[in-house]
């Protein structure tokens, strides 16, 4: 095996938690040709978070030495819900709001990868099979070879139900692999079971069978679970960038070197104190998708509001026009929900809890959710602790 191949491995597998088989992708690496290499995402929510980044900027690593890559949105898969660390089913969505994510969700890797050099798939395409190809798939691998996986495991000895959807789940991501001919699969650690039964299910059908190569999993802003929009901890790639530079302040010091390694690639600078060394992160980030223009303003932003505990200058105004009952009262939760896209129920739980404020001043659930326009009008409204909104009649 000659150094130029074992160097190029080595400068792939940089980053990541495994590389498996052994040996395995310096074998396809010395084979001297352009590797297809695939990411599979279920496009269960629309947006992107720099826990997606860890594994795309992999894919990225592998096209800028010239590997072919497979982008695979699973809008089929996202109908069966994968069980990768879950102790319950996930909910099914709609045909229409996984078709609306995966276009969302498409754009926003293209901030990523290389467009012109990216091959994009939807799983539908081979996975709407005929039901003689599906009992073929289902033969290819054994119920004791599913049920081997940690989360199965966990459920079983806690006498929680797994369903049939969730065993077929890992057999159709495997059967991606074979749709595609893939040589090289990423994905995150929680992904493992799923990535070596692709290998499985390709020596069933005569392909030849594709390494894997398993990425760490960031941690969310809470800087305990794993990030995730579900969980709320997540720092979205499209968030505006005082919200990406606001969040990424929040995080907890002992986070800091994770997201230095696996959002900026490098460590944390020595000198840098932890206030510093968030500052210089959320700059990074939001130069990286905003601009450095972007960032420079998100910083001055959070220092006006969480230093000098100002009201931003440039907030957005927005018209009272048709929130207003015919006795010229605004249901607060409702001006929320429109104006900030939250939930009317989390709206509540915010006034509740006095993270909803008028002019500086929180607003007490005690004097009741409806005010008069005349109250609100020329004031700016603020939830949470970096979004506003002026309001006019």
């Amino acid at each position: 095996m000659t150094d130029s191949v074992v160097d190029l491995a080595k400068e792939l597998k940089n980053g990541a938690v495994e590389a498996l088989p052994a040996g395995r992708l310096e074998e396809q690496l010395e084979e001297s040709r352009p590797l297809r290499v695939k990411l599979g995402i279920d496009p269960t929510a629309p947006d992107i978070h720099l826990g997606h980044c860890v594994v795309l900027d992999k894919l990225a690593d592998f096209q800028r030495s010239g590997h072919e890559v497979v982008l695979i949105i699973g809008d089929y898969t996202a109908r069966v819900g994968d069980p990768s660390g879950r102790d319950s089913q996930r909910p099914v969505l709609a045909p229409t709001e996984i078709e609306s994510n995966a276009r969302t969700f498409q754009d926003q890797a293209f901030k990523i990868l290389d467009p012109e050099r990216t091959t994009v798939r939807f799983n539908s395409e081979w996975l709407d099979m005929p039901m003689e190809d599906l009992f073929r798939l289902l033969g290819s691998v054994t119920v004791a070879q599913v049920l081997e996986r940690d989360d199965f495991d966990k459920r079983i000895k806690a006498d929680l139900p797994i369903s049939v959807l969730e065993i077929l789940y890992p057999l159709l991501q495997g059967y991606d692999s074979v749709a595609i001919r893939s040589d090289v699969e990423l994905g995150g650690t929680d992904q493992k079971f799923n990535l070596l039964l692709g290998r499985d299910v390709q020596r069933s059908y005569g392909v030849p069978e594709q390494s894997i190569m398993c990425m760490p999993i960031l941690p969310g802003i809470d800087g305990k679970q794993r990030m995730s929009k579900s969980l709320g901890n997540y720092v979205g790639v499209t968030d505006p960038p005082e919200e990406i530079f606001g969040k990424l302040m929040s995080i907890p010091d002992d986070a800091m070197p994770s997201y230095y390694d696996l959002v900026l690639r490098r460590e944390v600078p020595g000198e840098l104190s932890p206030n510093e060394a968030k500052r210089e992160l959320g700059r990074s980030v939001v130069a990286r998708f905003h601009g450095e223009s972007a960032a420079e303003r998100a910083e001055a932003r959070f220092d006006q509001i969480h230093v000098s505990g100002e009201i931003p200058e440039d907030v957005e105004e927005h018209s009272l026009a048709g929130f207003a009952d015919p006795e010229g009262s605004v249901h607060l939760p409702l001006l929320i929900s429109k104006l900030f896209g939250v939930s009317s129920s989390e709206a509540r739980r915010l006034i509740e809890q006095g993270g909803v404020k008028l002019d500086g001043s929180p607003i007490s659930a005690e004097h009741g959710l409806d005010l008069p326009v005349s109250e609100l009008s020329g004031k700016v409204l603020q939830v949470g602790k970096r979004r506003f909104a002026a309001l006019q009649d």
